[in-house]
């Protein structure tokens, strides 16, 4: 079949500092795509065919970086479009995350043993396979707003129909990237796939954190409790300060009328996630006529924009400190440890035997079972040495997002809102965010932050009433809750105004609407704007009146200065260019507020003691960290050093944290801490073979096929606000970026429509053939940008615009 395509030629690329331009080669990748799907066999109907007589189809236009822009006239064809053109750009990516969620990793990718990490994710998302769990979701009568709705349903259903007529017209063995390329894995989607990969990210940080101790959950023997396989991701935890998932994190920041230059509302999105794997951010721009038009970023294999704006609003989210999930205690039937007491009556645990096929002897596969059990409450989980299951007692988790099907529709209503206060009345409403915060702003110049996330309905009163002694300190210190299972009157209850039953209702959670700003860096709620903290909240939320990180420190002190106009750039408030200029300004705040001190001490002390008793010469270190520039630019020497310091555990401080002055305490060196010298021997024995003096950008790189592509930022734990995090590879440096600052946006919002500038740091594609695998890559390296292209006249005025029209046959 022909296809329509309107390949408009591309004018002379002049972005400064790479605006609206791509190479050579990424035009003629553009080109190569069209013409692929020329010869794929796509084609347009004839003008004024009717939808019900064409199927599937949508129009794309794909713009400077691959960036695609999709219309659609209706949800479903706006599904099919996104759907296509994702696995156009990152089909293995997808494919990769159903075998995930369908527990299939260690049949196609191997596992070493039985408690190999394979073998416990395939247990653990089997028996949500086998529990039938998505297809109870789908059931719309089971939670208060009727999700998931009609649209959303369509979207996905688009969204697989785009992606299976893209693999079909391809073909698996004739996939150009070599990931996935003619691998047994790669097959066509079904709606359940897309289901389960959605349920798996509402889950992240809730049962898929305890994810090893579900699996590990084994009664007592009759000699004693039962032997356990290590659980570290259980045990991780408990042991981490707030609820977010592992390795995410974020900034925002939303600007009102008082902050910004043209007196409309701005919004930094600045995520912090993998630059790897499933949870890659993917750019595009969809748009149904009349009912939603909505520029920005998604994950990978959703179909709907979760991070970015309208034409007067925007939005982005960051990492709440909320908990997604409470345990309970379980007093346990004497004689029966599958049995426990609630008010004194027994009930019997579910259990669920689950096998997996891992590959076995002579190229075969064999089975691995694991029994599961349930409680009305959730699974039972253990964590060696603190939550452990005994004759007497057991632990059961309940995690409130594994009943959330409210996420695509509220990220839907979110794209349709106008203003904040719409905004918060879709916030009201769904109640659906996971596990993150929204920073919002629009075109009147209001502000809004919110934590409306999905948290477990444990108030203050509760927590009083149903933690035992025990394990009240647990919940002081990190807010997480186990509640006595014993007793129905611990049970989380309802509050009037939740969307559902069992988790906190809009009034109990902080909102604070400005003029001026709000923001987070993934501390708790308290300060989203210091001259209005919020408090009172229950503390499963997060923590009050105690001392925030350097990154939300200097996230701080960036806008204050800007407002004041004392940061050194022109003018005061915040337009794009001076947003842009203050995220990537990459300030090291752990070192302005330490260096001096620290060089003094080093030159008055020449050598330090290691940790392993060594004694390092210190002078090389001092040397280089007088001369340092305090930054974290390419061309900064010693910030790898200070950084390698601070991860150390240098950071110690004299001065109290005072809560009269939050964003300022502590900051005073305690040089009397014989810990702060030995951090630095530390430091300087782990950069043994890397010249203390490098460059930046010549020991931290990402690499693009033979290239090496150098990066600026680094880590949080010096003070950061770029947050750039990889490992150190002795002798060599940070030859890889592990997860980091990835969808950029700055957007400001105005009478005539939104402008601004933004960047997937990583790029569009993880297939290394694509045009589009490491363009942004680079422009990232060098702190450039593409800019916001939302109005037609923006769309248009791309010089590598090309369009083409996706169209699939009748739907059977």
């Amino acid at each position: 079949m022909p296809i329509n395509v309107n390949v408009p030629r591309a004018a002379a690329s002049g972005g400064r500092r790479g605006e609206d331009a791509v190479s050579p080669s990424t035009r003629l990748g553009t080109a190569g795509v069209v013409l692929g799907l020329i010869m794929a066999g796509l084609s347009v109907p004839p003008a004024g065919a009717h939808q019900r007589d064409r199927g599937y189809s949508a129009e794309i236009r794909r713009a400077s970086y691959g960036v695609p822009h999709i219309t659609a006239t209706n949800y479903a064809n706006l599904g099919f479009g996104v759907g296509y053109v994702q696995a156009e750009d990152n089909l293995c990516v997808i494919a990769e995350k159903v075998v995930t969620v369908n527990g299939e990793r260690s049949r196609y990718f191997g596992a070493t043993g039985p408690t190999d990490a394979n073998v416990r994710s395939d247990l653990f998302f089997r028996k949500a396979v086998d529990d039938r769990t998505v297809e109870r979701l789908l059931d719309g009568r089971r939670d208060g707003v009727h999700s998931p709705s009609n649209d959303v349903r369509d979207q996905i259903r688009g969204f697989v129909a785009g992606y299976n007529s893209y693999l079909r017209r391809t073909g698996a063995a004739r996939l150009t990237d070599p990931a996935c390329r003619a691998r047994p894995w790669v097959r066509p989607l079904t709606e359940l796939d897309i289901w389960r990969t959605t349920w798996a990210s509402m889950v992240r940080a809730g049962s898929r954190a305890v994810l090893d101790g579900i699996v590990a959950a084994a009664p007592p023997t009759a000699t004693g409790p039962a032997a356990v396989q290590d659980a570290p991701g259980a045990a991780a935890v408990l042991a981490s300060r707030d609820g977010a998932p592992a390795g995410v994190g974020s900034n925002a920041y939303g600007l009102g009328e008082a902050a910004t230059a043209n007196r409309g509302g701005m919004v930094l999105a600045n995520p912090h996630f993998p630059w790897d794997g499933a949870e890659r951010f993917y750019r595009m721009h969809l748009k149904v006529p009349g009912r939603y038009d909505v520029e920005g970023a998604a994950l990978i294999g959703d179909p709907i924009v979760e991070i970015g704006h309208n034409r007067t609003l925007a939005w982005s989210h960051t990492v709440s400190t909320a908990r997604r999930f409470v345990w309970h205690r379980l007093a346990l039937v004497p004689g029966d440890p599958t049995s426990y007491y609630v008010d004194g009556q027994p009930r019997k645990m579910t259990t669920r035997t689950v096998t997996v096929r891992v590959p076995g002897p002579n190229g075969g596969t064999v089975p691995v079972s694991r029994t599961f059990h349930d409680t009305h409450f959730g699974p039972v989980v253990v964590v060696p040495g603190t939550f452990d299951w005994t004759a007497g007692a057991a632990y059961a988790i309940t995690d409130i997002n594994a009943t959330n099907n409210r996420a695509f529709d509220g990220w839907l209503q979110m794209g349709r809102a106008e203003t904040v206060r719409d905004l918060k009345r879709v916030l009201d409403r769904y109640q659906f965010l996971p596990w993150v915060n929204v920073i919002a702003a629009d075109a009147r110049g209001e502000a809004l932050y919110a934590d409306h996330s999905v948290v477990p309905r444990v108030t203050d009163a509760l927590a009083a009433a149903c933690i035992p002694a025990p394990f009240q300190p647990l919940y002081a210190s990190s807010g997480q809750a186990v509640l006595d299972g014993s007793r129905s009157a611990c049970a989380l209850g309802a509050d009037p105004d939740a969307a559902v039953p069992g988790i906190l209702g809009p009034a109990n959670l902080p909102v604070r609407f400005r003029a001026d700003y709000v923001t987070n860096s993934n501390d708790s709620y308290w300060l989203a704007n210091p001259q209005a903290p919020l408090e009172g909240y229950a503390r499963i939320l997060g923590d009050e009146r105690t001392p925030r990180s350097l990154r939300t420190r200097l996230g701080l002190d960036q806008v204050q200065q800007r407002l004041a106009g004392t940061d050194g750039l022109p003018g005061r408030g915040f337009t794009a260019d001076r947003l842009w200029r203050t995220v990537f300004g990459n300030r090291v705040y752990g070192g302005e507020l330490v260096r001096d001190d620290l060089v003094a001490l080093c030159t008055a002390h020449p050598t330090g003691t290691a940790s392993n008793g060594a004694t390092v010469d210190l002078r090389a270190a001092c040397t280089t960290l007088a001369r340092w520039d305090l930054r974290a630019d390419l061309d900064s020497r010693g910030a790898h050093l200070f950084t390698e310091f601070a991860l150390a555990n240098g950071l110690r401080f004299a001065d109290p944290f005072a809560v009269t002055d939050p964003v300022r305490t502590p900051r005073r060196l305690d040089t009397a801490n014989p810990g702060v010298l030995t951090a630095l021997a530390d430091a300087v024995q782990r950069l043994a073979g890397i010249p203390l003096d490098a460059r930046l950008g010549d020991v931290q790189t990402e690499p693009r096929g033979e290239r090496r592509i150098p990066i600026h930022g680094g880590r949080a734990e010096a003070g950061i606000f770029n947050m750039i995090v990889n490992n150190r590879v002795p002798g060599v440096g940070y030859p890889k970026v592990v997860h980091g600052s990835s969808f950029v946006m700055a957007v400001e919002l105005g009478p005539h429509g939104p402008s601004g500038r933004q960047i997937l740091t990583y790029s569009q594609s993880t297939n290394p053939n694509s045009p589009w695998y490491g363009d942004q890559t680079a422009l990232y390296s060098g702190k450039g940008w593409d800019t916001i292209k939302y109005t037609e006249a923006q769309i248009k005025a791309d010089p590598n615009l090309r369009t083409y029209r996706v169209v699939e046959g009748r739907h059977h």
